[in-house]
Order: structure tokens, then C-alpha cells, then sequence
């Protein structure tokens, strides 16, 4: 049976899934990206009440962001994104890599939409799994649907197990989501396309390489909210 599921979930995503989400990217693409991911930074981080509590903000090591996961379905479900990552590190926080998220659940469902995504690593753990070169959300990492609020009572909950809290944004409404079985890949062309030249992920994401220009507005979004974060909770 799942030599049947596996090719019948890759032409479904295939088709499903515009072939231009797939094609290489160029600087200004990724460019776009990383002021997309801001974007959604800036906007989930100034409602107060509907945001991700204080006490995982400074906590976190690793925050990635995904804007727009395209997700489809036409008897299988689909879900392709491409995002951006920045890890903490002795002394502020890091340049960004860029990452691939990828998965299928199965389901009758026939439509489509869009969604952001915001993945926090909560400690050491979560933020050696986004050293990997691909992992499984549920499988390899322990993942969790992240709780919302500015002080939420749920929020001491993932420090038994989870090394990645997730979260969603889907027509202007924010929760935690369980993206159990999706998998995280490096994405090293677009790092290296971003970059001019290749980085390795560890180099990038310990703080050996200098933050470019163009990602300096999404760096500085995380640091605030960290730094807030601390000072107010």
C-alpha cells in the first residue's frame, strides 16, 4: 500500500502545486521573501492578544518564518513553502538560511489557500534540528501546535517535549498547528543564491556570517521581539 501512496502523493503534489514554486530562485525573489516573512512578523507581533506568548518569545532559540504555505487538495492534501530562519547566538542573532516545508495529509477535500507559517525552536535541541539537512515535523523533531496569547496559561505546556512550537495565519486568524509529518529541507541553492557564494547552515545560523543587508529589517524584528519579550515578562 504505501508503494502505491508514496508516487501517487508526488504527482498529487505535483499537480496540485504550481511547477514555478519549484523553479530556482532568484535574489530578488528570495528578496521578497524576506521582507514577506517580516511582514508577517510585524503584523502577528503587534496584536497583542492573538500573538505568541511572552514567555516562549524569550525563550526561543530559532525562529523560522514561511509566508504563504500554498496548500491544495483534490482527494490528497498538499502543502509547499518556502521560508527563511534565524537562530540566536551569543551575540545577537544570526544571518538568515532559507528552508523548504513540504508534507501531504490525506483527506476528500477539494479547494486551496494560502497560509503563514512561524516555527519557534524553544531550546537547544530544536535548534540542532534546523542544522540538519532535512527532518521530519513529529518524527525526527518533537513538534507542537504553539499556544496564542500575550500571557497564555498554555504556555508551560511544551517544556515537557517539544523542540518546535508551530503556528499558523489563515485569513487573518492566528493558532498554534500541528504540521506532524511534514518535513524540513535546507534549501542550499537559494542560501547560496542569497549569499553569493556557499555558506553551510551551521556557519550561517551559529553567527559566523554576517548579516546581509537585505535581511537586516527581518533580524531586527526577531531581536525586538526577543529583547521585549525579556523586558516584559
Amino acid at each position: 500500500m504505501k508503494k502505491f501512496l508514496s508516487p501517487f502523493l508526488a504527482l498529487s503534489l505535483g499537480l496540485l502545486i504550481p511547477g514555478s514554486a519549484f523553479a530556482a530562485a532568484s535574489h530578488e525573489d528570495l528578496q521578497d521573501r524576506m521582507d514577506a516573512a517580516k511582514v508577517v512578523l510585524d503584523q502577528i507581533l503587534t496584536t497583542p492578544d492573538n500573538t505568541i506568548p511572552l514567555n516562549i518569545l524569550e525563550q526561543a532559540t530559532c525562529v523560522a518564518v514561511i509566508p504563504s504555505l500554498k496548500k491544495g487538495a483534490f482527494l490528497v492534501g498538499a502543502e509547499y513553502g518556502r521560508g527563511v530562519v534565524t537562530c540566536r547566538t551569543g551575540h545577537g542573532w544570526s544571518a538568515p538560511v532559507f528552508i523548504t516545508l513540504a508534507g501531504g495529509s490525506f483527506g476528500f477535500q477539494i479547494g486551496g489557500q494560502a497560509t503563514d507559517l512561524i516555527l519557534v525552536a524553544v531550546n537547544d535541541r530544536g535548534f540542532q534540528d534546523l542544522l540538519k539537512s532535512k527532518f521530519k515535523l513529529g518524527g525526527d523533531v518533537g513538534a507542537a501546535a504553539g499556544p496564542v496569547g500575550r500571557n497564555s496559561q498554555a504556555a508551560t505546556d511544551w517544556k515537557m517535549n517539544a523542540e518546535l512550537l508551530t503556528y499558523s495565519r489563515s485569513k487573518g486568524l492566528f493558532a498554534g498547528i500541528d504540521l506532524n509529518g511534514a518535513s524540513v529541507t535546507q534549501s542550499t541553492d537559494d542560501t547560496e543564491t542569497y549569499y553569493g557564494q556557499a555558506h553551510s547552515f551551521q556557519s550561517i545560523l551559529k553567527g559566523d556570517v554576517p548579516v546581509p543587508q537585505g535581511a537586516e529589517a527581518f533580524v531586527r524584528t526577531v531581536a525586538k521581539a526577543f529583547i521585549d519579550a525579556k523586558a516584559n515578562h
